[in-house]
C-alpha cells in the first residue's frame, strides 16, 4: 500500500516539475528569436468588399464590387496607430468613382496595374510613411443595378 501512494506521488512530482521546465523553456527559450523573425517579414491583409455605383447620364447603371489585398511591413504595422485598411478603401473608392477611362461594360479592358500603383501611392502619402508595400486585385466584378436588386 505504501509503495502504491509513493509511486503516484512520484508521478505526480514528475509531472509537475516537466510541466514547469516545458513553460520555463517556452517562454525564455529558443522561440523567442523565432517569433522576432516573423515579425520582420510581410504581412498580407484584406480589405472589405466595396461597392462603387457607376452613374452615366444622371442615373446609377451598376455597380462595380471590388475587394482588394495589400502587404505591409510587419514591424511598420505594430507601430501603427490607424490601420491602413480605411485609407485603401477610401482611396479605392475615389479612384474608381472618379475616373473617367474606366468603361465598366468592358472591365477586361481596364489597365488594373495603374488602379493599383495609384491607390498604393495614395495611401503611402496620406498615412505620411510607405506603410503599403503593394496592393492586389482580390476581386472585381460589375454587377448591373438589375441584377443588384434581385439578388437577396
Amino acid at each position: 500500500m505504501i509503495r502504491l501512494v509513493l509511486a503516484g506521488l512520484w508521478v505526480c512530482i514528475l509531472t509537475a516539475g516537466t510541466s514547469y521546465a516545458v513553460a520555463y523553456w517556452k517562454e525564455n527559450g529558443s522561440l523567442l528569436s523565432a517569433k522576432d523573425d516573423y515579425l520582420e517579414g510581410l504581412q498580407s491583409q484584406k480589405t472589405r468588399a466595396l461597392s462603387v455605383p457607376m452613374v452615366e447620364n444622371g442615373n446609377v447603371q451598376g455597380y462595380i464590387i471590388a475587394r482588394f489585398a495589400y502587404t505591409v511591413d510587419a514591424k511598420t504595422m505594430h507601430q501603427l496607430n490607424v490601420p491602413p485598411e480605411p485609407f485603401i478603401v477610401d482611396e479605392a473608392f475615389r479612384k474608381i468613382y472618379a475616373d473617367e477611362r474606366l468603361d465598366f461594360r468592358k472591365l477586361a479592358r481596364y489597365d488594373l496595374s495603374i488602379l493599383t500603383a495609384a491607390i498604393k501611392q495614395r495611401v503611402n502619402a496620406r498615412m505620411q510613411a510607405d506603410v503599403v508595400q503593394d496592393v492586389l486585385i482580390e476581386d472585381f466584378n460589375y454587377v448591373s443595378k438589375d441584377e443588384f436588386q434581385r439578388k437577396p
